[in-house]
């Protein structure tokens, strides 16, 4: 399974990421964060990674703690209301992961947070990448607007994507 994953992730190219998310794509996937963060005070976050380096692969890491390292270094948890989220893609695992600041993740609970992050997995499964993405916006907007609805705050985080 260790050499399986090592392979997988040494056969993954930074450019895969362009070939999934175009920079039309990625622009899209901006305009999105920013209009729906006119509907809410939440911030929301989105980076994708083809592979991990070589040293984290040989400690094992999951993407899971990877995302933790990016909400961190993205500073996504620095906002006034604890409520930023970051949406993380690693190519090379399939996998998707959301991570919520205290606050958000209190009132919208891991079990939709893996929802989502299952819906967005289906749509790249069939290969359409930049729907995921959007569905995945939309899914997490609609948390941020019904838990902290916009009252025209400044935008407190970037909405640009991020490819690590």
């Amino acid at each position: 399974m260790i050499l399986k994953r090592l392979l997988r992730h040494y056969l993954m190219p930074p450019w895969w990421v362009r070939r999934k998310f175009s920079k039309a794509a990625m622009q899209r996937i901006e305009a999105a964060i920013h209009e729906s963060e006119k509907t809410h005070n939440g911030e929301l976050r989105f980076a994708v990674e083809s592979a991990l380096s070589t040293s984290a692969l040989l400690r094992g890491q999951p993407a899971r703690e990877r995302a933790l390292e990016v909400f961190s270094a993205l500073r996504v948890w620095d906002t006034e209301q604890n409520n930023g989220v970051l949406l993380y893609l690693l190519l090379a695992d399939h996998d998707v992961e959301i991570v919520a600041d205290r606050g958000v993740h209190a009132k919208v609970g891991v079990q939709e947070w893996e929802r989502i992050c299952r819906l967005m997995e289906d749509h790249f499964r069939a290969g359409r990448f930049e729907d995921g993405a959007l569905a995945g916006i939309r899914e997490i907007s609609a948390h941020l607007a019904r838990h902290y609805p916009g009252d025209g705050r400044a935008n407190e985080l970037p909405d640009a994507p991020v490819v690590l």
